[in-house]
């Protein structure tokens, strides 16, 4: 059960990687430099960078809180991970065939995607969320409860405190 919460998280992280990223990334360099009616005000300090920063930082929470928690299972940063890896790895083969495999071409989303593909983050982000992977402890279930009908147990005798 635990692994198939698992496969599920790693759909929602994957279409936040894709939307949330993506559009937030777009959003970050369109308005980058950027001067409002105003004048003195920057881009990203506006209400609309602000919102696209926030997109950034809450997909990259999501896959922290993901990468980080040990009752997760690793499927659920690692399946995504497998993928940002292989679409990487299809840049550096075949650069001119890698936009035909990017869903919704043309949009916003795809355009911050594609900044983060060819610059290369999409295959570090992918390198780091297969770690867990890796890790056997985030494979099996810890039951980590204490039974508290056993009363004979007795700390200070347990860690030897008491002669």
């Amino acid at each position: 059960m635990r692994h198939l919460v698992g496969l599920i998280l790693a759909l929602v992280l994957g279409a936040a990687l894709y939307f949330g990223a993506g559009w937030g990334v777009e959003r970050v360099i369109a308005l980058h430099g950027a001067v409002t009616n105003h004048g003195a005000q920057h881009g990203l300090t506006s209400p609309a960078g602000l919102f696209a920063v926030a997109a950034v930082a809450g997909t990259g929470l999501l896959l922290g809180i993901l990468l980080t928690a040990p009752r997760v299972s690793p499927l659920a940063t690692g399946l995504p991970g497998l993928a940002l890896l292989g679409w990487s790895a299809l840049v550096v083969i075949h650069s001119q065939t890698t936009l035909r495999y990017v869903p919704m071409p043309g949009s916003h989303f795809t355009a911050g995607i594609t900044y983060l593909l060819f610059n290369g983050i999409l295959g570090l982000l992918g390198a780091a969320m297969i770690i867990p992977l890796a890790i056997p402890s985030r494979w099996y279930r810890r039951d980590t409860y204490v039974d508290e009908a056993e009363e004979d147990y007795n700390v200070q005798h347990a860690l030897g405190l008491v002669p």
